[in-house]
């Protein structure tokens, strides 16, 4: 069961998502210049780290839409909120609309109970700015 895999087609650029949210602007311009700083350490372990993340959400037998909203899960469930402001953008630029990202952070929300609220509150913030 060898499931092709491809890049997915993105209904909206990163431009796109920046222009629409201060927010997400923020976080792609800071998440662009830290990348920056770490690919010139030129480390051979966190390339391949980033080769397996960035492969792990290709489309495939999981449309890579619904790869983002579990990696939103999972992010809000470990109260990461750089990775909840990513796999937002990402949800959205592949066509996520606000009932699914929301219905994904209500996931997160029951398996992580309370302690999420914070990171929900700074969630709703973007989800906010995206689909106004």
């Amino acid at each position: 069961m060898n499931h092709e895999r491809k890049e997915p087609e993105y209904l909206y650029s990163e431009k796109q998502v920046a222009d629409k949210s201060p927010t997400a602007r923020r976080f792609l311009d800071t998440r662009t210049d830290l990348n920056e700083i770490v690919n010139r350490a030129d480390n051979y372990l966190v390339k391949r780290f980033f080769n397996v993340d960035h492969n792990t959400y290709l489309e495939g037998a999981i449309p890579a839409k619904y790869k983002e909203l579990m990696g939103l899960v999972v992010s809000a469930g470990l109260r990461c909120d750089d990775c909840i402001n990513y796999h937002i953008i990402q949800s959205y630029r592949l066509g996520a609309n606000r009932q699914e990202q929301e219905e994904a952070l209500n996931v997160a929300l029951v398996v992580g109970g309370s302690i999420v609220i914070p990171h929900l509150r700074c969630a709703y913030a973007v989800l906010e700015e995206l689909y106004s």
